[in-house]
């Protein structure tokens, strides 16, 4: 989902004419993006977007008045939004990232993210942006998925980037649950399953400093 799409998807808001007018004043005015940010749950709505699968009207404003930022002033608000915002504003932060000139700077964010207890966090760092990640701390990621359930299926290339070692990982976390009675969420035994078949391309343990 690109931001003109969410731009699109957000046409059928109850007062669009705030958004409209909400973008523009950031473009001028950047130092107005915090109170605005804050203000998009209440004055766009947090419904769900028929237009845009897995989004939230405020998740949408929230990513776009971001895109709407200065290059220069990106980075600063980017931090400041996250450290201080609430749960659904630190979402927005983390979903707006691979559309933001903040190359690897914001990847202490998703750290934090992944650290969290809370899904939508962790399914949010777990975006496109996760491309910043190293390949442990992904493995690592993708693991507290499986332990708290969040789907798989919000992994941005999972497939391409699951590799031996997280094969390994999965493995032991099977052990551990089948010994204990319970099994992992179907779709990491798909994982684990795909990463098993000897038909599939070779996906080699990866050495690691």
């Amino acid at each position: 989902m690109e931001p003109d799409e969410l731009r699109a998807a957000l046409a059928a808001l109850p007062d669009p004419d705030w958004l409209d007018q909400a973008l523009e004043r950031v473009r001028t005015e950047p130092d107005a993006l915090g109170r605005l940010f804050a203000a998009a749950g209440r004055r766009c709505g947090r419904a769900p977007l028929t237009r845009a699968p897995g989004w939230t009207a405020d998740d949408a404003a929230r990513v776009l008045l971001l895109t709407a930022l200065p290059a220069d002033r990106v980075v600063g608000q980017v931090e400041t939004l996250y450290r201080y915002g609430d749960a659904a504003e630190k979402r927005a932060v983390l979903r707006a990232l691979p559309w933001l000139p903040v190359g690897a700077s914001a990847v202490p964010l998703l750290h934090d993210a992944i650290r969290t207890n809370d899904t939508r966090l962790v399914a949010a760092a777990l975006g496109p942006y996760a491309a910043h990640l190293d390949p442990a701390s992904w493995r690592q990621a993708v693991l507290k998925c499986v332990f708290m359930e969040v789907p798989l299926a919000v992994v941005d290339r999972l497939d391409e980037r699951a590799d031996g070692e997280l094969e390994i990982m999965l493995a032991g976390l099977d052990e551990e649950r089948r010994a204990a009675g319970r099994t992992i969420p179907a779709d990491a035994s798909a994982l684990l399953a795909r990463l098993r078949d000897p038909a599939s391309s070779p996906r080699p343990t990866t050495k690691e400093a």
